[in-house]
């Protein structure tokens, strides 16, 4: 094999010096070492990579071609001892992700941006589950870490970083019988919520329905938000969806917020990173906590030990 990690390094140094003499010094390395290896290298690929008729070493065609590929295979030889750096020093082959599907438009994908800079070969993988669904992969074992809604009550399992609020809030498409001739006299009470359709995401557990999220007698489930949201926009129902999540649907007209006179529509929840304190985190999913993590902007806090 003519290119070896010794002679891409040789090869390089050379075009970049602009002399055997002066690569040789960057080498730390005599220049007949130098000369000698290139000369090895341009007899084992029956090419003339310098033209030495002049007082340096020029590079010929043939050595400019070959470049792009050697400073790519030189980068991936760096990348490939950071990364074995990195493996001792605890750094995970995979870093595995739950994120419940009504997250997926929060601020995950920046910190993934900050790690596959610092960690190029690592393996990322992106599960949108139910919530339920996710917090049941962390424990599991399957992923290293969840991105969930604040939870019921606190798992002593568990550690957490609040990550930001998110709000839901009860809408319905404008078209459902509800809202017909501007809804019912005296205006919407929670009762009118208990006895209407509710679309519902959640687990497909069907004993793991979070009983904060329910309130109708008559409810459809799905895993899914853009399902639910299809659903609702149909006029098939009312559900909690994240504020964020239909905003462009309610400046379009397509769906309201549910106004009601003696309820205020809106849950406001943490959202949390959560990982299992039964398994140690590695290094890539504790720098994943470091940087999506951010103290509540009121300074509150949730007590758990983590």
């Amino acid at each position: 094999m003519a290119f070896t990690t010794e002679t891409v390094q040789v090869f390089l140094a050379v075009l970049d010096s602009g002399s055997f003499s002066a690569a040789a010094r960057r080498l730390g390395r005599v220049p007949s070492a130098v000369s000698m290896t290139i000369g090895h290298l341009e007899a084992e690929l029956g090419l003339l990579l310098f033209d030495r008729a002049g007082r340096e070493p020029r590079p010929t065609p043939a050595a400019r071609a070959l470049e792009p590929q050697a400073r790519l295979l030189a980068a991936q030889l760096r990348q490939l001892d950071a990364q074995a750096l990195a493996l001792t020093q605890g750094l995970e082959s995979r870093l595995t992700l739950a994120i419940a599907p009504e997250l997926l438009s929060a601020r995950w994908i920046g910190p993934l941006q900050t790690l596959a800079q610092d960690y190029p070969l690592l393996e990322v993988e992106v599960l949108a589950a139910p919530q339920a669904d996710a917090l049941r992969l962390l424990h599991a074992g399957a992923a290293q870490l969840a991105l969930v809604f604040e939870r019921p009550s606190l798992d002593g399992r568990e550690g957490f970083q609040e990550v930001s609020s998110e709000s839901l809030v009860a809408v319905m498409a404008p078209q459902h019988p509800l809202l017909a001739g501007g809804g019912p006299p005296g205006g919407l009470r929670e009762v009118h919520l208990t006895t209407t359709r509710q679309i519902v995401v959640t687990s497909r557990d069907v004993t793991e329905m979070d009983p904060r999220f329910v309130f109708a007698r008559h409810c459809w489930r799905t895993d899914n938000p853009v399902a639910a949201l299809g659903l609702i926009g149909a006029g098939l129902g009312w559900g909690w969806l994240p504020r964020s999540f239909v905003a462009p649907h309610l400046a379009a007209g397509s769906l309201r917020v549910l106004e009601m006179v003696n309820l205020t529509n809106g849950l406001d929840l943490w959202v949390d990173v959560v990982w299992s304190k039964e398994r140690p985190l590695g290094l890539a999913a504790r720098r994943f906590v470091e940087l999506i993590g951010v103290p509540p902007a009121d300074g509150a806090t949730r007590t758990a030990e983590g």
